[in-house]
């Protein structure tokens, strides 16, 4: 039987391996395309593909489990549940691929591109450029069709020609800025604060106006400390938590 094929990773080794091989292998099953196998690789497949023990790997599969993306049986293998919710807890953790991770796995409509003047809030980030190129998507639930968040992208014009829209239908804007445009991302600051729906989020994400949401802001540099994307998202307060996880050792 034909397995799935896992995207390759790049450990840090600043981070439980366990959580960054769960958070890729996560992506990597939300981000599958349509028709892929169903089918994992054995744990040692897994653990070699990572370069990781077969403990480590375990430890992973065991927290995809407890979210319900996969099943395991006795003799017969591991298995991804297609009927997998996507909505989740917005979980970080220092790692791309968590990002990447909590991004993929719903459907994604692109409602605008274009060019616009550098918002004064972000005029820090872009210094020197007086417009930036903007993305509009709308995200929701594969299974459902209801929408979970609704995301702007703040681009670096350099970056944004190198960006093919196609792509943004399929990916993550962190996945297609790494995987697909080629930039190497350095690091990413994230906040999350909590905000009530204005008239335009909450028709979009079809909750009640001052509903509370989430309002997620990533910025993303480059190798050289350059900002090259800055996003806003706007998570349904019903659909998504915000959890944090800090190493005290």
């Amino acid at each position: 039987m034909t397995t799935f094929a896992p995207d390759s990773l790049d450990l840090n080794r600043k981070l439980p391996l366990w959580y960054q091989v769960s958070q890729s292998l996560r992506a990597s099953i939300l981000g599958r395309s349509p028709g892929a196998p169903l089918r994992l690789p054995t744990e040692d497949a897994l653990a070699a593909h990572y370069g990781v023990s077969v403990l480590t790997m375990r430890q992973a599969l065991k927290e995809l489990e407890t979210e319900g993306l996969i099943t395991r049986h006795r003799r017969r293998g591991t298995f991804i549940e297609p009927s997998a919710r996507r909505g989740s807890p917005v979980r970080l953790l220092g790692s791309v691929d968590a990002i990447v991770a909590q991004q993929s796995g719903m459907s994604t409509e692109l409602l605008g591109h274009g060019t616009a003047a550098v918002p004064a809030e972000l005029a820090e980030y872009f210094p020197g450029l007086a417009e930036v190129a903007t993305y509009r998507r709308l995200r929701s639930d594969e299974k459902t069709g209801e929408p979970t968040n609704h995301a702007v992208n703040f681009l670096h014009p350099d970056v944004a020609a190198r960006v093919d829209l196609a792509d943004l239908e399929r990916w993550p804007m962190t996945k297609v800025l790494r995987d697909a445009v080629g930039v190497a991302i350095s690091r990413i600051t994230d906040t999350v604060e909590a905000r009530l729906a204005d008239p335009e989020t909450a028709r979009l994400l079809q909750v009640p106006l001052l509903s509370p949401i989430l309002h997620y802001t990533g910025i993303t540099y480059d190798q050289d400390g350059r900002v090259v994307d800055v996003a806003r998202i706007h998570y349904r307060g019903d659909r998504f938590s915000f959890t944090v996880t800090l190493d005290a050792h």
